[in-house]
């Protein structure tokens, strides 16, 4: 009982580890032993084939097997430093690429942005998950570079909105009219960690960023 459990469950390892490779190479470890074995029974008995030939054609199956072995080591490896560096911003301050904001329902949320030059005067628009508008603020003559707004969770009436995930947006002119562009960031303390297929993100409140996304810590 025990000795065909340990013998199926073997089976089934290389099964799935034999299936990988001709995933990712195109050829299995079994596909080269079954040509292998097909040249010694089609070879001619007067004519065998030179064992030199033999040896190094099991040297290459061997070749490809370390080769595929080595290729998935090195990409759990790598997993798994994206698995600690992920965790490493646990209560950290982030700002990544994203028009993201998480409002808790009580407090004040900083918006992080960039502007292309400096403006005479900027915009900034606050819209809910389903993309309506609920705050527009009229901002003050800004230098280009870095730049934030406070939002204090309430509408254009004045009222306290829910907790939630919001998106921003920020356009700016200047004293001629022309246009500012502004780049806006997903910014605040990073509360939790998830994985999607091996790709880790990083949960801010009630939003969530690629890692590969953020371009500032402790900002």
């Amino acid at each position: 009982m025990v000795t065909s459990v340990g013998t199926t469950t073997t089976t089934s390892t290389t099964s799935a580890a034999d299936a990988a490779m001709k995933q990712a190479t195109g050829f299995s470890e079994s596909d080269f032993l079954n040509l292998f074995v097909a040249q010694l029974q089609n070879q001619d008995p007067l004519s065998p084939q030179d064992p030199g030939q033999m040896i190094n054609q099991l040297a290459q199956i061997t070749q490809v097997e370390q080769s595929y072995n080595t290729n998935t080591a090195l990409q759990s490896l790598l997993a798994a430093q994206n698995n600690a560096s992920a965790s490493s911003y646990l209560g950290m301050t982030v700002a990544a690429s994203g028009n993201s904001v998480s409002f808790d329902g009580t407090n004040p949320t900083t918006l992080q942005f960039n502007l292309s030059g400096a403006t005479a005067s900027s915009t900034v628009t606050i819209s809910d998950a389903s993309g309506n508008i609920v705050k527009t603020a009229t901002l003050g003559a800004q230098s280009g570079g870095n730049a934030s707004f406070t939002w204090d969770g309430t509408n254009n009436s004045g009222a306290t909105l829910p907790a939630g995930a919001y998106t921003f947006a920020v356009t700016g002119a200047t004293s001629a009219g022309a246009s500012v562009s502004a780049t806006t960031y997903t910014s605040g303390v990073v509360n939790g960690v998830s994985f999607n297929n091996g790709t880790p993100s990083l949960t801010i409140g009630s939003t969530s960023v690629p890692l590969s996304s953020v371009v500032s810590v402790g900002g």
